[in-house]
């Protein structure tokens, strides 16, 4: 198990990670980092744990809405899907019946 140091708002943090992920755990500390800055700024001096607390409710506000919109998405790709399916189902059904009506013009002419 590696161990990186991460910095949020100013301070130090040890942090395990499996090894070779240390890059990926650098950068969402980055983007924590930002998030924490930007709520410091709107809502000014309090406590660094609140602080915290504050920029991962709006982190998980935004993955909330994230998973609504992956969520949207995929019964779209599922409705679109079915539709494909049954269009390809009614032109293998017309296909079909005019190599039907085919074979009968066929055994006609014989």
């Amino acid at each position: 198990m590696a161990t990186v140091t991460v910095n949020v708002n100013g301070h130090d943090y040890a942090v395990g990670c499996e090894d070779g992920q240390e890059p990926h755990v650098e950068a969402l500390a980055r983007e924590f980092d930002a998030r924490v800055r930007d709520v410091a700024a709107q809502v000014g001096k309090v406590t660094e744990l609140r602080l915290f607390l504050m920029a991962a409710l709006v982190l998980a506000d935004e993955s909330a809405d994230l998973r609504t919109r992956l969520m949207d998405c995929q019964e779209k790709l599922g409705r679109s899907q079915s539709d494909d399916a049954l269009g390809e189902m009614r032109a293998a059904q017309a296909i079909d019946a005019a190599a039907e009506r085919i074979e009968t013009l066929a055994a006609g002419l014989v």
